[in-house]
């Protein structure tokens, strides 16, 4: 059974010092939970000014929530669609010509359920070049998807995807 009194996160490293963190919240907010658009050009260049490694031509559409920009990377023609969240406790990386599709979900953290502590467990995320994350589709701790594979929409992905794979369903299989 879980005790979240006994519940100790102190181990977890943030990646940046807490001033940093709160003005990526502030700037979050203006340009990435705005109910009006902000121009794509905006928020990559807020990212890289956080220690985000983006490349050209990257389309990041509105409402899209990245945790810690200082551990996120995506190659050339990227494209984030609308409400996107990426919780980048560890390392995401995405790359060249892929694309998230709307309210897709990457997830590099979760707990040890096994434990009354409900230790936290991250793992780092790697989408290959070429890749299609469906809409609605989550993408769980430790998953690498192969170059070329895709996700169908609303698909669960606990396991590695295989380079040209499809895969759907839950679990995604």
């Amino acid at each position: 059974m879980i005790d979240l009194a006994k519940y100790n996160n102190d181990a977890f490293s943030r990646g940046a010092p807490a001033w940093k963190e709160g003005l990526w919240w502030l700037v979050r907010s203006l340009l990435f939970a705005a109910w009006f658009p902000v121009p794509s050009a905006l928020k990559v260049a807020a990212l890289r000014a956080f220690g985000a490694k983006i490349g050209n031509r990257v389309v990041i559409r509105s409402r899209v929530n990245i945790t810690f920009p200082w551990r996120f990377e995506c190659g050339d023609h990227v494209w984030i669609g609308d409400e996107v969240g990426i919780l980048s406790l560890e390392r995401v990386k995405i790359g060249t010509n892929a694309c998230l599709s709307q309210r897709a979900y990457l997830c590099t953290g979760s707990h040890d359920f096994s434990k009354e502590t409900f230790d936290l467990i991250t793992r780092p995320i790697e989408i290959g070049d070429g890749c299609w994350v469906g809409a609605h589709a989550f993408v769980g701790p430790g998953v690498t998807m192969g170059e070329g594979s895709r996700c169908m929409a609303g698909a669960v992905v606990v396991k590695n995807v295989p380079a040209g794979a499809t895969v759907g369903g839950v679990p995604a299989v």
